[in-house]
């Protein structure tokens, strides 16, 4: 069984996630509730959750702060689901450690098959081959990306950016298509978010972000030197 932590102030909300989550025959999840911030602070270093679901504005300690603090000690799977959908807000999730960004009114189905992703990434539950180009590689299976022999550490939304890329190899991949792969059909998001993350991406791989080619007026393409 999956333990889910849930830190959320909405009553509401707290019923539709907690019903739909632990009602679900396809996994079996255990949802604990905290109401505000430092409740959910305090349950999250006294128990072992395989999720943290995170407000972000919350009574007391925001979801922003109990991320950085998890951060300084657990590696575990960080999802924010939030009202708040500023450029700024999501970069700054992602810049202090969150595993995705889920911007409210979302459909529990697709919170859902979300968060199963993301824990069963982070068990490594999910065989898929190694993808390599260059001197540059991705393991699906335990997320880690190597480049020139030395490990990357990327972003969420980074790694999904050059999974897109890599598995389509040579292929050239339009700006719609990859915000729709990486951020979900209809997300709304922002152009400029995506260039952010393509410009971090290439300083994050050093000399092998020259791989990630720009076609003008078509998108980008991975490919070999």
């Amino acid at each position: 069984m999956y333990r889910i932590l849930l830190v959320e102030d909405d009553k509401n909300i707290q019923n539709l996630i907690s019903n739909y989550f632990t009602k679900k025959e396809k996994e079996n999840f255990s949802v604990d509730i905290a109401s505000d911030g430092q409740t959910g602070l305090e349950k999250a270093y006294e128990n072992n959750y395989d999720l943290l679901l995170l407000d972000v504005m919350l009574p007391g300690v925001d979801g922003f702060e109990i991320c950085r603090e998890m951060r300084k000690s657990s590696d575990v799977p960080i999802m924010f689901i939030t009202a708040r959908s500023d450029e700024s807000d999501i970069l700054n999730g992602y810049a202090i450690g969150c595993d995705d960004y889920v911007v409210k009114p979302f459909p529990l189905p697709v919170l859902y098959e979300k968060a199963n992703a993301l824990i069963k990434r982070s068990k490594g539950l999910v065989r898929s081959k190694i993808f390599t180009t260059g001197d540059l590689s991705l393991n699906p299976n335990n997320g880690m990306v190597i480049s020139s022999g030395a490990e990357v550490r990327l972003t969420a939304r980074e790694y999904g950016i050059l999974k897109v890329l890599i598995e389509n190899k040579g292929r050239i991949i339009s700006r719609e298509q990859l915000m729709d792969m990486v951020w979900g059909y209809n997300s709304g998001t922002d152009e400029r978010v995506l260039d952010t993350h393509m410009r971090n991406l290439r300083k994050a791989l050093g000399a092998n972000g020259k791989l990630i080619k720009t076609v003008i007026r078509r998108g980008y393409r991975i490919e070999d030197c």
